[in-house]
């Protein structure tokens, strides 16, 4: 699950933090991005647990709403959404299960948050569509699920407010994992009941090396890097630059030269977008402009064999 996406957004801050810090220890450090990058998987099985949550909410209402019905002799409520079956699979999930357990906090530490949220999704055309559909099956149940987490889950401020409170590590997650969630939904299949497997931490070894192998040449490549953009800003004070600047183009100096795979134009793109989140409003133009000189100047020097291709941000 942890990509590359996730990798350079945690890098950006723990060298942020490591040249912050006094005690400037790179073991430390490293273990510290690796923790840093174990919370978003965190993320993603406690929004999956969400849905659980919200499941069983409804059963608790469903179970007053049958007793109120059956002393009253009026019409027993529909139990189609309290016993969806994308949610009960989910629910009954080995992974998501063990996952829980080793949880100190849970959605049932803020039953007002996680009942609001039911009400909010009882009150939505989707559901009320939902039960007045004569198609029962679980392809319905899963995309409703879908639906829902993608209208009320993935764009909502007391959600994100709330996980911010949770955790300090979760504050620029949520987006990105928020993708895998909705990539778990649409995968999951009911002959695989319980055994249904999840999203990996790691798609593979090689994410993990390229976390490790970019935090450190960043971190000890420093210098140099920094030479390259002395030479490449002659017509800037180097020293006036935004620091978080500094520290962008440095990972991405550090990512051109130690990966060869990865296009120029991919590391120049990605890093530009994170410039426009974490530093100036100027400085996503200035950084595209100094990566661009810098690659071009690597590869006129033979250090850096790879092709220039055309970069969408220029």
């Amino acid at each position: 699950m942890i990509n590359r996406e996730i990798i350079r957004i945690k890098i950006v801050q723990l060298t942020y933090a490591y040249y912050q810090n006094g005690n400037k220890n790179i073991d430390t450090a490293e273990k510290e991005l690796f923790f840093s990058l174990s919370k978003s998987y965190d993320l993603y099985n406690h929004l999956l647990a969400l849905i659980v949550a919200i499941t069983k909410e409804a059963r608790r209402r469903l179970e007053v709403l049958q007793a109120k019905a059956k002393r009253e002799g009026t019409e027993e409520p529909s139990q189609k959404f309290a016993y969806n079956r994308f949610a009960l699979q989910l629910e009954s999930n080995r992974q998501l299960a063990d996952f829980m357990e080793t949880q100190k906090r849970t959605w049932s530490d803020y039953p007002e948050f996680v009942g609001k949220l039911f009400e909010q999704i009882e009150q939505s055309q989707m559901y009320k569509d939902y039960l007045a559909d004569s198609e029962d099956n679980y392809a319905a149940d899963r995309e409703l699920w879908r639906r829902i987490y993608r209208t009320l889950i993935q764009e909502n401020d007391d959600l994100d407010a709330l996980l911010e409170e949770q955790s300090l590590y979760w504050n620029d997650d949520k987006e990105v994992v928020d993708t895998f969630v909705l990539k778990t939904i649409k995968r999951f299949d009911e002959k695989n009941g319980d055994k249904q497997e999840l999203l990996p931490e790691y798609d593979s070894e090689e994410e993990r090396d390229y976390a490790r192998k970019l935090f450190r040449a960043t971190i000890l490549n420093a210098d140099d890097y920094q030479h390259m953009m002395t030479e490449a800003s002659r017509n800037w004070d180097f020293s006036r630059l935004a620091y978080m600047d500094v520290i962008i183009m440095q990972i991405a100096i550090a990512e051109m030269l130690t990966f060869p795979s990865i296009p120029i134009s991919v590391t120049i793109n990605e890093f530009v977008e994170l410039a426009k989140i974490y530093s100036t409003p100027r400085s996503g133009a200035y950084i595209n402009g100094m990566l661009d000189a810098i690659a071009h100047h690597l590869i006129d020097t033979g250090r850096l064999m790879k092709h220039m291709e055309k970069n969408n941000n220029t």
